[in-house]
């Protein structure tokens, strides 16, 4: 195991998988950035994890700003699948299944859920999001930087898509590094089931923590289009599976879900 202790009064130490290592910065644009620039440089290596304690300039998908105060956990780590960019966005949900399992690991009652196509959810409020990049390379398979925010100790209210929650609202205070670290170990196990046996392992795995299937959801691919169904689950591909009124099983691939209320809620 590889421990890089960190400098200042409340750091503690941070364990990684073998073989990786830690870049900790107390402030930052964006850990994304910062891994970008460094597989830009030259200076990464698979298993690079970029920790910052805060962010100026943190991002979400589709562009959404993330709000980034102290206290939070805020990293990204840099993966280099020799697989094509389509299959290795299926990373994401090995990602998603790492941050279930940490979270649930130090906080049991928190019953950690995944949202698709990408977030974690505890009893109704969004605790975790993630944003996955792509970096060309001169030679070889593209990079993944692979971005994950995890609200610990507050959740800003920032007027989002879905509501957020940070575990302290729970009463679930969790260590950034605890978190960090096994956020790591978790995500070093589905990269390499993944690579061994391929996507159906993490599949089968996410649909067991997944929210909402088989209930009526919201898909919202854009502004002025909803799609509206039943959840059925996930494709070979990774696509939500989406059984229409009219009976048509559509497949999506990206947009917003939500979970409308039920009658007699």
């Amino acid at each position: 195991m590889s421990v890089c202790p960190l400098p200042g009064p409340t750091a503690g130490a941070v364990t990684l998988p073998m073989g990786w290592r830690l870049i900790a910065h107390d402030a930052v644009d964006s850990t994304n950035a910062v891994a970008r620039a460094l597989i830009t440089k030259g200076a990464a290596e698979e298993g690079t994890v970029v920790w910052a304690r805060e962010q100026t300039g943190g991002r979400g998908r589709q562009g959404r700003v993330w709000h980034s105060p102290p206290g939070n956990l805020y990293h990204s780590y840099v993966l280099r699948p020799d697989v094509p960019l389509a299959e290795a966005a299926r990373l994401s949900f090995g990602a998603a299944l790492a941050v279930a399992e940490a979270l649930e690991a130090l906080c049991p009652i928190a019953d950690p859920r995944c949202k698709w196509p990408n977030d974690i959810v505890c009893h109704g409020g969004k605790v975790a999001g993630m944003l996955m990049e792509t970096v060309s390379a001169a030679s070889g398979p593209p990079w993944l930087v692979l971005g994950i925010g995890v609200n610990l100790k507050t959740a800003p209210i920032t007027g989002a898509l879905f509501p957020a929650l940070a575990m302290e609202d729970l009463g679930c205070p969790v260590g950034l590094e605890d978190l960090l670290s096994g956020i790591a170990q978790r995500l070093a196990y589905w990269l390499a089931k993944w690579r061994q046996d391929g996507f159906a392992p993490v599949r089968a795995a996410w649909l067991e923590r997944a929210l909402g299937v088989g209930k009526p959801v919201e898909v919202r691919l854009g502004p002025h289009r909803t799609q509206r169904g039943i959840f059925q689950g996930l494709d070979e591909a990774g696509c939500l599976v989406l059984a229409e009124e009219d009976g048509m099983v559509r497949l999506i691939s990206a947009g917003d879900v939500f979970f409308p209320p039920q009658e007699g809620a």
